[in-house]
């Protein structure tokens, strides 16, 4: 009897054991499992969407270098510490929303663009001309933007930081010049996709401009130093000609007046007799003192003769400094259109 009841016992025993197994040792607990499988995260990684690259530290643009000539160029991508040599460049900048990246500019008469040249954190660095070398070294810029004027200056300026260099072709129109320039600018911030916001509206007013120049013509120039230079459609003011449409009767195709055009007479413009005058005022332009107003200079007796004046259509550029030293910027070709628009249309 002992003997059974022993047996019995043991048999309870390992049914008992048995269930225990079934409820922790049958079935894996699957927390635990996941736990002990998962790999370990990479510290390394940065947080966020884990497909998003890493921004570059350099990205490769085409501007002009020292030569005028297109070529490639090395720069900082979303550079912190911008010198500005070029007003053009700088009103991108500006309307770009990175304007607070200027350590450094050279001035400039233009009144949207004061902020930069009066600001006590801003260096001087000379003019649009003439470069004050050891100012640019001092501000450690990131890249420095310059124009035209200071390409002979671009080699002792690279020494320093990338110098970008960009300027409007009259082959390609000033327009585009500008939706060119804005995008390869845009492109060091990655902000490409504002370049379209900030150019909208201009193809509409080129049009309606060149809808009202349609079979008219004109002769476009500059005063400066009591005289009258007549401008092609290779260089300043381009725009006049080349998109909105004028027949600019004032030069020879063949005859380079990108700078300061070619001088000439009175009696050259009653020869011509165009319709329609554009004078744009250096002097002014320049602040040069004592000069003559372009009007002054403009409305002599031989002049008066002609159809332009007698139908009152010589038209003054309003914003001479804008023309002359800012051609290429966003809010210049905003204010350029405007003095067309409001003594034509």
């Amino acid at each position: 009897m002992k003997k059974l009841m022993s047996l019995f016992l043991a048999a309870m025993l390992v049914l008992g054991l048995a269930a225990c197994a079934g409820q922790t040792g049958g079935t894996p607990d699957t927390n635990q499992q996941e736990s002990s499988t998962a790999p370990v995260s990479d510290q390394s990684t940065p947080p966020g969407n884990p497909s998003t690259p890493a921004a570059p530290e350099t990205i490769t643009i085409t501007s002009l270098n020292g030569n005028r000539e297109p070529a490639e160029l090395e720069v900082p991508y979303d550079p912190q510490r911008i010198a500005i040599l070029d007003m053009a460049s700088l009103d991108i900048l500006d309307a770009l929303g990175v304007g607070d990246r200027v350590v450094g500019s050279a001035s400039t008469r233009l009144d949207y663009l004061q902020s930069y040249v009066t600001g006590d954190d801003i260096a001087n660095l000379g003019t649009i001309k003439e470069a004050d070398l050891e100012a640019v070294m001092a501000c450690e810029p990131d890249v420095i933007f310059i124009g035209g004027r200071l390409s002979k200056s671009y080699d002792a300026l690279s020494e320093i930081a990338p110098v970008v260099y960009l300027a409007t072709d009259s082959s390609l129109g000033v327009v585009e010049s500008v939706r060119k320039n804005a995008a390869t600018i845009a492109s060091m911030f990655g902000l490409e996709d504002q370049v379209a916001t900030l150019m909208g509206g201009f193809d509409s007013r080129i049009k309606t401009l060149k809808a009202f120049a349609e079979g008219k013509n004109a002769i476009v120039g500059l005063c400066t130093s009591g005289g009258f230079n007549v401008l092609g459609n290779d260089g300043r003011c381009s725009i006049i000609g080349v998109e909105i449409g004028f027949e600019n009767v004032g030069v020879d195709a063949n005859i380079d007046t990108s700078t300061h055009g070619n001088e000439a007479s009175f009696e050259f413009i009653v020869d011509k007799n165009p319709g329609y005058i554009f004078v744009m005022d250096r002097d002014a332009a320049i602040a040069t003192e004592g000069a003559q107003l372009a009007q002054e200079i403009m409305e002599n007796e031989l002049v008066m003769g002609t159809d332009a004046y007698q139908n009152g259509n010589i038209v003054y550029l309003a914003h001479p400094a804008v023309w002359y030293t800012a051609e290429g910027g966003i809010t210049a070709l905003d204010l350029m259109l405007s003095d067309l628009e409001s003594t034509l249309l």
